[in-house]
């Protein structure tokens, strides 16, 4: 059972999806720090600094309670939309970095080549795409 396992973990596929995982980790961490530490402090200072994470929604009658660090502390149950709105615009943001980033890898990537040859219809012999007659079978190409 051992080397049978042993097998399966040293396949290609799992070892690439294991340094996979691992970059995908660390690329998160990075890009989740450029929203947190760079990007949400502009937003903020735009938005004039709004800061959502302090807004909730006191769900017990009869307390009060002045800020969210508060309602925590006295265990009173909140609903923390603020948190939430937070972390949709954090995410919304790292999709956006994402998907400039996957841009700008596609663009440094090569379009798929063009095809240089096509296959006979009689023969199935790849031929050149400005080929009149086919050299293996002779057909003529239309």
């Amino acid at each position: 059972m051992f080397s049978e396992f042993k097998k399966f973990i040293m396949r290609g596929n799992v070892m690439d999806l294991a340094i996979g995982v691992i970059i995908g980790a660390a690329f998160g961490r990075i890009v989740t720090s450029l929203v947190t530490d760079v990007l949400m402090p502009v937003i903020g200072l735009v938005a004039g600094k709004i800061d959502f994470s302090g807004l909730f929604i006191n769900l017990k009658p009869g307390t009060t309670v002045a800020t969210l660090a508060e309602a925590k502390a006295a265990k009173v149950p909140v609903l923390a939309y603020g948190l939430f709105l937070n972390t949709v615009i954090e995410f919304l943001i790292v999709a956006f970095v994402i998907f400039l980033i996957v841009k700008q890898i596609n663009r440094f990537q090569k379009p798929p080549a063009e095809p240089t040859t096509k296959p006979c219809p009689e023969c199935t012999t790849e031929i050149p795409l400005a080929a009149k007659r086919c050299p293996a079978c002779t057909a003529v190409i239309a």
